[in-house]
């Protein structure tokens, strides 16, 4: 599958650069590994990449990357000649083993065969598949209608790929806008822990972040233009909500009862349903007496009012986890005084990219310099995704920390403390305070961006023993503290193990999806598909999520490849109806169950929303992100049965 981006155009004739100032910036400013990678590409001088490889060292190694500057200064001269006149163009493209050298070599350790493929689709260089090319496909017959809930980034790619592949298709969006996640969330200092230039879809990857990692506001910037660019509002129904799912097993159809905005509701008929309204749709107030008493406002940051004024006001945060940390950092140096909740310690990390603007030289060559922002998005997906797998792998030959899994895990943990150490090295309170006693990457890490500055402040107070009670204007602690306040914001996440939301499915003899699941014991195959429930195919569903780092992207691009290749079957095939087989369901289930006890989620002391009450952990995906590409290139024969 050599890559073929580069033969199918003519470069020398249409993709030549002007040399401009212009280019002179990005070339001084822009990533040097991602620089070699593109020109190694583009000219297929294997020798000179390997005079880099000594000297690019792994993300977050110590010593770090250090390219001296003479062979630094080469590679941009190589470069901006090949990309100004053409010379040094090789005529044919890189094979696939020069490819993947590329990728070990930019990345400073061995990247192996299997993900080649992988990174030729995720990254955009080649997709995996586009169905509107393939002549053969059987179209899918007049009236046959998917129903998408949701138009977040799942439901998104879901309509553009359920496009692409001529199917006709409705979406049911309860807001007036796309976005989802990042439409609601709009609370000050909102913004996305996986780096910008990889959570995107890998058939639009923007060159226009402003940060390396996205604010919300970016993002939801982003989806819109998505939206306008593939014209996706067309098939889109605003301001309407799914309430009722029933499935009728003679003819194989799904009626879909809807609640417009003007209350009224309304049924819709249709083939097959994708539920894309993910897990952190419902957000959670807490359980404390006397809230609804507060005579201030209440807000939650999933449901944030944007005219929400906190200047000089006395402000209760309830929780200290990622959105609370995003939120403390943003609100401290405006209000009177500050009151923090911690209901549960996080670790934190130090991410020196975390609020780094993109510089002006960096966003020109993600735009103009041919297949440089396709390598740097595999750049940022190694070093946030399965680059980091080993942190969530137990060990079994480790006999060291008992708060560690493995000595890689035992380094990231001290570094994380160092990190803590020096941030307050005169406030041995908070150390104490702050410092976890289960293994980091075990829960969900904080990334550091002005949350411990915040925490110094001297109008801002950790309390740690908890909520007793809320009076109309001040909150009781634990302990007995009374503080005042004006305003409470509750960072208490959101209700993701009950993952039917407040949906009612009814499927086959009118089983029930919600009485199967209960509050918090989902189950699924590849988190898409349940015995049951034929032609009902989940998002994000139990044990597909990436925990052991970014990737949701990837997990919603490939469950929508997946989905798709079920409705081809059930086309091919004259059925009505796919239905995943119960032995299948029941061995995947089984064999998730045997993997957990190897990952970092099972450590004793781990407790996070990936697990239900009883310990089991129904949220997380324990393979890899490329092991989760291979699995859902297509349903695997045998695992599933089409009705007719």
């Amino acid at each position: 599958m050599a890559l073929t981006s580069l033969a199918d155009v003519a470069i020398r004739d249409t993709l030549l650069l002007d040399d401009s100032p212009e280019l002179a910036t990005a070339l001084a400013q822009a990533n040097l590994p991602t620089l070699l990678a593109s020109y190694v590409q583009l000219s297929g001088d294997a020798e000179f990449l390997e005079r880099f490889a000594p000297c690019i060292r792994p993300a977050y190694s110590n010593p770090p990357t250090h390219i001296p500057d003479d062979l630094a200064n080469e590679l941009r001269t190589r470069l901006h000649r090949l990309l100004t006149t053409g010379e040094g163009l090789s005529a044919t493209p890189p094979s696939d083993a020069l490819v993947q050298r590329i990728m070990s070599v930019a990345v400073g350790e061995p990247v192996a065969d299997e993900f080649v493929e992988l990174v030729y689709d995720q990254c955009g260089f080649k997709p995996w598949i586009d169905r509107s090319q393939i002549t053969t496909r059987k179209p899918a017959p007049a009236g046959f209608k998917v129903l998408v809930i949701g138009a977040g980034l799942t439901g998104m790619a879901a309509s553009t790929k359920l496009t692409e592949a001529g199917y006709d298709h409705i979406v049911i969006e309860k807001n007036p806008e796309v976005g989802g996640t990042w439409y609601e969330n709009r609370y000050p200092g909102v913004g996305v822990d996986t780096p910008s230039h990889f959570y995107s879809f890998s058939w639009e990857i923007w060159p226009d972040w402003s940060h390396y990692h996205p604010q919300g506001a970016d993002m939801q910037r982003y989806l819109v233009e998505v939206a306008n660019k593939y014209d996706l509002r067309r098939n889109i129904r605003f301001n309407t909500a799914v309430e009722t799912l029933v499935y009728d097993k003679a003819t194989g159809l799904w009626t879909v009862t809807v609640r417009n905005r003007d209350g009224s509701t309304e049924d819709l008929v249709v083939n097959a349903v994708i539920n894309g309204h993910g897990p952190v749709n419902r957000y959670k107030f807490p359980d404390i007496e006397g809230l609804d008493s507060f005579a201030g406002p209440v807000v939650h940051t999933a449901n944030y009012p944007t005219d929400l004024d906190l200047k000089g006001k006395r402000v209760a945060v309830i929780g200290t986890g990622a959105s609370a940390a995003q939120l403390v950092g943003a609100i401290a140096p405006d209000v009177a005084s500050l009151t923090i909740f911690q209901r549960s310690k996080h670790w934190v990390l130090y991410n020196p990219e975390i609020a780094h603007a993109v510089e002006d030289g960096m966003k020109w060559a993600l735009a103009h310099i041919p297949t440089f922002k396709e390598w740097f998005r595999f750049k940022v997906y190694w070093a946030a995704a399965d680059g980091l797998f080993a942190n969530v792998l137990q060990d079994p030959a480790y006999a060291g920390n008992p708060l560690a899994v493995s000595a890689g895990n035992e380094a990231t943990r001290q570094y994380a403390l160092y990190y803590m150490q020096q941030k307050f090295a005169d406030r041995p309170d908070l150390i104490e305070k702050l410092t976890p006693d289960f293994p980091i990457f075990s829960k969900r890490i904080i990334l550091d961006n002005g949350w411990y500055d915040a925490l110094a402040r001297d109008n801002v107070m950790l309390e740690t023993s908890g909520v007793k009670r809320i009076h109309p204007h001040d909150v009781e602690a634990g302990d007995g503290t009374v503080y005042d306040a004006d305003v409470i914001i509750c960072a208490t996440g959101f209700n993701v193990s009950k993952m039917i939301g407040n949906l009612t499915i009814k499927g086959i003899d009118g089983r029930d999806l919600g009485e199967e699941w209960g509050e918090e014991d989902p189950r699924s195959y590849l988190g898409m598909v349940m015995p049951g429930f034929p032609n009902l195919f989940w998002t994000v569903g139990p044990n597909s999520a990436p925990n052991h780092a970014a990737g949701q992207n990837l997990i919603s691009e490939c469950q929508i490849n997946w989905i798709i290749e079920a409705l081809d079957r059930i086309v091919e095939a004259d059925a009505k109806a796919f239905e995943v087989k119960q032995d299948a369901f029941d061995a995947w289930n089984r064999k998730v169950e045997e993997r957990m006890p190897d990952m970092i989620w099972s450590h004793p002391g781990a407790n996070s929303y990936y697990n239900n009450s009883k310990g089991r952990i129904f949220l997380s995906w324990p393979w890899r992100l490329v092991d989760f590409f291979n699995e859902t290139r297509a349903p695997q024969e045998g695992t599933y049965t089409l009705h007719k």
